[in-house]
């Protein structure tokens, strides 16, 4: 773990929280923690309980990294595209308290999550990657196409739209929205009650949901990152 990513176990939910003080930017650190932290989550068999800081989920991948250090990219990238791929596939149910902002790395772990829960407020959820000049990876295309709903695909990944918590429920990246001082209370409780499904069923009828999307996505991350 890090300053950046903690880590605390109560019974069988585990939760992992990323805070870094500022717009929890995804650094090469801290998604090294992100994976080691599902690495514990893991060996605990423990429901995922993932969670930012209030305002912000994540605001993406750190720009910095991907601007000026181009030995670096194809790390930021792969980290951010196999933490998304372990989510969709953990072997325990993955809970996100969307806590504010999610632009496009923190959506995707959004749209990779089991259940999501997402804070009302003035917030923008989506993927700007065309809004900003860069071309969206093929990884990001195939976790959205599992996700979203068909009428949103295009709107979000091609014409880079940004939706509020509400409508971001109607797109995909979101099942439901609370007033932001329940967030944690009602994330609990929907954790806690995932911890009564049998863990083998579960697991198992996840790998058998997501068997394309995940074909899919391992097929783009090594045709787009791995040389």
């Amino acid at each position: 773990m890090s300053d950046t990513v903690t880590y605390e176990l109560e019974g069988r939910i585990a939760s992992i929280t990323l805070d870094d003080g500022k717009v929890n930017v995804f650094s090469i650190p801290v998604l090294r923690s992100l994976h080691a932290a599902f690495d514990r989550a893991e060996r605990d068999g423990a429901v995922v309980l993932l969670a930012g800081r209030q305002n912000y989920f994540s605001a993406g991948f750190d720009l910095k990294v991907l601007a000026d250090r181009r030995d670096r990219v194809i790390e930021i990238l792969t980290l951010g595209a196999t933490l998304a791929e372990r989510v969709l596939c953990f072997p325990t149910p993955v809970v996100v308290a969307c806590t504010g902002h999610a632009y496009p790395a923190g959506a995707f772990l959004l749209m990779a999550a089991d259940l999501r829960i997402g804070a009302a407020g003035a917030f923008r959820i989506g993927l700007n990657e065309v809004r900003i000049a860069m071309t969206v990876p093929w990884f990001a295309i195939e976790i959205a196409r599992q996700r979203l709903h068909p009428a949103y695909f295009d709107r979000t990944v091609v014409n880079a739209t940004m939706f509020g918590p509400d409508e971001a429920v109607a797109a995909g990246f979101l099942d439901l929205v609370v007033d932001p001082g329940a967030l944690r209370t009602v994330a609990v409780e929907a954790a806690r009650g995932l911890t009564e499904l049998d863990p083998g069923a579960h697991a198992a009828t996840k790998l058998r949901a997501r068997a394309g999307a995940l074909k899919a996505l391992r097929s783009a991350i090594e045709s787009e990152l791995v040389g």
